[in-house]
């Protein structure tokens, strides 16, 4: 996650030092939203293979089921570029000016292998965690990165085309070389799993309408936070500095990625370490702690001194107005990392209990609250887009983080304080061991 993090600054840098940053860099971000609420049915994937892949029959059903997501979201995608419906969502209803939904429809254009190829490598990925098998992760990533920053270069450097070609042509060719690597490297993993022999104490392996069960409040959380993308953009379209908001947010949000990635990932680890009973639950808070807040820490040093126009100015490549615009949003945004690692331990925690439902439900009033937080800050307050989306997804996400308290707490209270019942002559309560 944190070298995928480095994508979006170095793919924002390119366009910004290209011919009409403004537009590409406004029609990259909005392409990109797109392809995320596309690609969202099957992004929570990993999780479900982290923790249902147990031997080769569940490999097998998953498997089956990863793929019969991927096709319906390839179809999404097709549907999606399809001009008379494409101009109409980009033009008539987010109110994007022509200039950059043309570019931003030839950039989802080049984006169609991207959903499918990220629900491939997820799954696989997932299957790569259980079995403790982290590090190749990390190689399927180096392996993404080197494609799609030589992808990028040789077209910034050999061919005369829009900076939303370089961008876009150079996250499919990253992804789907990763899909192709992590293939290739979890063939073991499978080997190993068909290979396992199965004993009468052996649980069965979970068919598919628990599989559907297990997965379906999964989805749903990825599909709504992402929505949350093109809703943004809407309201973005529709405020005051426009093309501005719609220009730095990409950038913005690719710094602050930086440090939600190691937030984002703790929730496979949080995952895979539970335990049965949940005896690995205190160390994995002790730490989760500790890493939201390092990650609040050095976001803060970076948006409240001068190394925050370094690095929109040098390294984003901004010019010193757009660098300007971008740095109340950036520090609004300071605290968003550790309230991701937050999250996602909450989320994980729900995940090994088998409890997915309440994932959903703190989505969906995520969601409700940006939704209104926009809604007033933008038509009633006339804030500027950038800030009023900032200001309105750090109100959404503290929305979800208090919600899951409870149904975590819920889930936690039996599990670490566990009742059992001793039949012994007058004992007419049951001990807490």
């Amino acid at each position: 996650w944190l070298m995928m993090s480095v994508e979006g600054p170095l793919l924002a840098a390119l366009i910004a030092r290209m011919a009409e940053p403004k537009f590409n860099l406004a029609a990259h971000g909005v392409a990109f939203s797109f392809a995320l609420l596309v690609e969202a049915p099957i992004i929570m994937i990993m999780s479900a293979s982290t923790a249902l892949v147990t031997d080769f029959r569940s490999y097998q059903k998953l498997r089956n089921f990863t793929a019969i997501i991927n096709v319906i979201i390839t179809l999404g995608m097709l549907v999606l570029i399809w001009p008379p419906f494409f101009y109409w969502l980009t033009e008539q209803v987010i109110a994007l000016p022509h200039p950059v939904a043309e570019r931003t429809h030839l950039g989802c254009i080049l984006l169609i292998p991207w959903p499918a190829a990220i629900g491939f490598r997820r799954f696989y990925q997932g299957v790569l965690i259980r079995n403790n098998l982290t590090r190749r992760v990390a190689y399927g990533t180096t392996i993404r990165m080197a494609s799609m920053a030589g992808t990028g270069f040789s077209l910034y450097f050999f061919a005369d085309v829009p900076g939303i070609v370089v961008s876009t042509a150079a996250m499919s060719t990253g992804v789907v070389m990763e899909a192709l690597a992590t293939r290739v490297m979890v063939q073991g993993a499978i080997t190993s799993l068909r290979n396992r022999p199965v004993s009468g104490s052996t649980p069965a392996s979970p068919g598919y309408r628990f599989i559907w069960n297990f997965y379906y409040p999964l989805a749903l959380t990825p599909i709504l936070a992402l929505g949350a993308q093109p809703l943004v953009t809407f309201f973005m379209g529709q405020s005051r500095a426009a093309i501005e908001s719609l220009a730095v947010f990409p950038v913005i949000m690719s710094l602050v990625f930086i440090f939600r990635s190691m937030g984002i990932s703790y929730m496979e680890v949080a995952i895979k370490f539970m335990g049965e009973r949940f005896q690995g639950f205190r160390p994995l808070r002790n730490f989760a702690a500790i890493l939201g807040g390092i990650n609040i820490v050095l976001l803060v040093l970076i948006a409240y001194t001068p190394l925050s126009k370094a690095w929109f100015q040098i390294v984003s490549g901004l010019s010193p107005e757009l660098s300007n615009f971008a740095l109340t949003p950036t520090r609004l945004f300071a605290i968003m990392p550790g309230l991701t690692v937050l999250l996602s331990f909450q989320r994980a925690i729900l995940v090994a209990a088998r409890d997915t439902r309440p994932i959903t439900y703190a989505t969906a009033l995520e969601i409700a609250l940006i939704v209104l937080c926009l809604s007033i800050s933008i038509f009633y307050f006339n804030m500027i887009g950038a800030t009023a989306a900032v200001l309105s997804l750090v109100a959404g996400r503290l929305l979800a983080n208090l919600y899951l308290i409870f149904p975590v707490r819920r889930n936690l209270k039996p599990r670490l304080n566990p009742v059992e019942d001793i039949p012994q002559s007058g004992l007419t309560k049951p001990l807490k061991s």
